[in-house]
């Protein structure tokens, strides 16, 4: 089940310490004071049942503050005073360090990694089918009723396939069945912790976790520093915008209210998308359908991309050299402003660590995702719904729009391929979801996906599925779907696009 679009208490936390950062970052004469002062002005002892919880509530309220400061977690065992590194931070300019993805470890629950637990559903029925298959005699009766001995089960879940009563509940850590490279590991308390050599900053455990308890750095204190710079700073927002901010809100109101904020223009980053799939339906009709190379994956994804290079080495020299979205329109937008800093607004927490390479630091300035920039619009009192648009946000075709959800990146580059080169045939392969995306290389290493061009996705359903996302998969899709037929033009044109390449 997924707690996507439900406005759960963990995100209402999450909104209100992005909102009050961006406070602190616009407002306050005091910076170490106000943000001792947050966590009293966040969670309120007349709003707490018991004071246990609300010294747990405090206690993970500053850590989160911390971390929406780009500032990192304090140890457990050592004294670090919440407002340490501070005035390091407090600047308008400040690349992400890693770990990006972090765990809490006060708000972790420690919950079961994987365990077969008997319910009080249990009918102690005289059949007991679910004693009968165990393979290992872990089940016995105590009192009438089923019991599993866990240091005798095996986690086969033979038993809960046969009880008549669904009495056996399968419990799972939500944070690791949500992670596709198994990174979440154990500490000494049982408590989750992230691995940081092989996690891929997806963030699908954060969203993931009913206790709020991971967390990404985020960089919108030092935007806002940016901001009140008076420099030129560009914003380029990703094609999942559509619907995040509200079922009325357009690109163009949107484009309006980030001016609002101090942004001098907006530019669309499916405007990069489309110099890319056209240079992948080159490379692809070139390479791929020749036989030169045995398959191409797509680029675009971040998470996927390290995935690839992290567990499939061999399949590095098969990733297309197409820049991403984010760092082409970047550099579309620096050719045209050279003095510009350059924010990326999306849905990703794996662009933050995109931009945080080296290569890549001086095309793309800041990172921010949707739900960080509506605690910015919430501090400001912004209402995006009630916004009269005086602007236009346009330049780019249905097929970049397109890349925001799964599968979009693969039909955006066949499309080109169809229409540049019709004597190829494409043969087409996606996957979503850092599992899947994985028995896909896996496939691809063995020879199984040659002549094929390969989309990954970390995310299941693409990027409208971003850890940094404010709404409904299907929803986002249907808005998503409404933005790309708004286009006035459903593919790139060849000649215009290669001539940009040229220049970038």
């Amino acid at each position: 089940m997924s707690m996507r679009g439900i406005d759960t208490e963990v995100r209402k936390v999450r909104r209100r310490i992005f909102k009050e950062i961006s406070d602190l970052a616009y407002d306050s004469e005091n910076i170490k004071d106000d943000m001792e002062a947050l966590p009293y002005k966040i969670v309120k002892e007349e709003e707490c049942d018991d004071y246990g919880g609300m010294y747990r509530k405090r206690a993970i309220v500053r850590e989160r503050l911390r971390l929406a400061l780009g500032l990192s977690l304090r140890p457990e065992n050592v004294p670090v005073h919440l407002t340490q590194g501070l005035e390091e931070t407090n600047i308008d300019e400040k690349y992400y360090e890693p770990p990006l993805m972090q765990v809490i470890p006060s708000a972790c629950n420690a919950c079961p990694e994987n365990m077969y637990k008997v319910t009080d559903r249990c009918m102690g029925c005289t059949a007991h089918p679910c004693q009968e298959v165990c393979p290992r005699g872990a089940i016995s009766f105590i009192d009438g009723k089923s019991h599993i001995d866990q240091e005798k089960c095996i986690k086969c879940g033979k038993c809960k396939s046969v009880c008549p009563y669904d009495a056996i509940s399968h419990q799972v850590r939500p944070c690791l069945s949500a992670c596709g490279v198994n990174a979440i590991k154990n500490d000494e308390k049982g408590r989750a912790y992230i691995d940081p050599e092989i996690c891929v900053s997806c963030g699908q455990c954060m969203v993931s976790c009913p206790f709020g308890a991971i967390a990404d750095k985020s960089q919108i204190f030092q935007l806002i520093r940016a901001l009140q710079s008076g420099k030129e700073i560009i914003a380029q927002v990703a094609p999942s915008f559509a619907g995040q901010f509200g079922p009325k809100v357009t690109g163009d109101m949107l484009k309006t209210a980030l001016k609002k904020l101090g942004f001098s223009e907006v530019y669309e980053t499916a405007i990069g998308a489309d110099l890319g799939c056209v240079t992948e339906a080159e490379h692809y009709a070139k390479e791929v359908a020749t036989g030169n190379q045995s398959f191409a994956l797509t680029s675009c994804c971040p998470s996927w991309s390290v995935l690839a290079k992290k567990f499939f080495p061999e399949t590095i020299d098969k990733i297309s050299n197409a820049l991403t979205p984010m760092v082409a329109t970047a550099r579309v937008i620096k050719r045209e402003h050279p003095d510009a800093r350059v924010v990326f607004i999306g849905p990703c927490a794996s662009k933050k660590l995109e931009a945080s390479r080296r290569t890549i630091r001086s095309d793309v300035d800041f990172v921010i995702t949707f739900e960080e920039l509506t605690g910015m619009f919430a501090s400001r009192g912004i209402l995006l719904d009630e916004i009269e648009s005086l602007d236009k946000l346009e330049g780019a075709t249905g097929a970049g729009r397109g890349y925001g959800v799964a599968g979009g990146v693969a039909n955006a580059i066949e499309k080109c391929v169809h229409e540049y080169y019709p004597d190829v045939e494409v043969h087409i392969e996606h996957a979503e979801g850092l599992s899947d995306c994985k028995k896909m290389l896996m496939l691809a290493k063995a020879g199984k996906k040659n002549g094929c061009l390969i989309e990954g996705m970390a995310c299941p359903g693409g990027c409208i599925a971003g850890a940094g996302t404010n709404i409904d998969l299907t929803v986002a899709g249907r808005a998503l779907q409404g933005f790309v037929d708004a286009a006035d033009k459903e593919i790139p044109d060849f000649e215009t696009r290669q001539e940009s390449m040229t220049n970038l």
